[in-house]
């Protein structure tokens, strides 16, 4: 996964273009992934109204990227029972939220969600202890009613990522 945090349409552009004329860019970075690169998925999403950039409270760890494709009809339709399911999580300690996107452009109705977890074993513990939670159990059954896919991937970031 690659992705930029750009503040507006302009900012993205103004940065795709200074990638673009980074010599250092492209041959420490783009001339060694190229050959790498299989398929490209582009998308547009945004933060949601109700999530800040959160940061990991320590250095380490690893990431959960979690994609929910959505029914069709946008957060007019599902917003709040996600929004609950997310916050249940939250407020039960078992993992850090980082942040919550949702598509503008690419596939709609596609939420982006990022956890943070000390480990890949705090991660698995911190899922069975939801799992058992009636909190959270409640909340997830009231929002999956709108849930077409669910999709999960760790990400263990390289020591050059900001994110480490």
């Amino acid at each position: 996964f690659f992705f930029f945090l750009t503040d507006n349409f302009a900012h993205r552009t103004a940065v795709r273009h200074a990638l673009a004329n980074d010599k250092d860019w492209q041959g420490k970075f783009i001339s060694a992934a190229l050959p790498l690169i299989e398929k490209q998925h582009n998308e547009i999403a945004y933060l949601v109204p109700w999530c800040q950039l959160g940061k990991p409270p320590k250095e380490g760890g690893v990431y959960e990227w979690v994609t929910f494709q959505m029914k069709p009809g946008g957060p007019a339709l599902w917003g709040e029972a996600f929004r609950a399911a997310i916050n249940a999580h939250i407020n039960t300690g078992y993992t850090k939220l980082i942040s919550v996107f949702h598509t503008e452009y690419g596939l709609l109705n596609t939420v982006h969600v990022i956890w943070w977890n000390e480990s890949p074993d705090h991660r698995a513990a911190g899922r069975h202890s939801a799992h058992e939670d009636a909190r959270v159990v409640a909340a997830v059954r009231d929002s999956v009613r709108f849930l077409e896919s669910q999709q999960n991937v760790l990400l263990v970031p390289l020591q050059c990522s900001p994110l480490k």
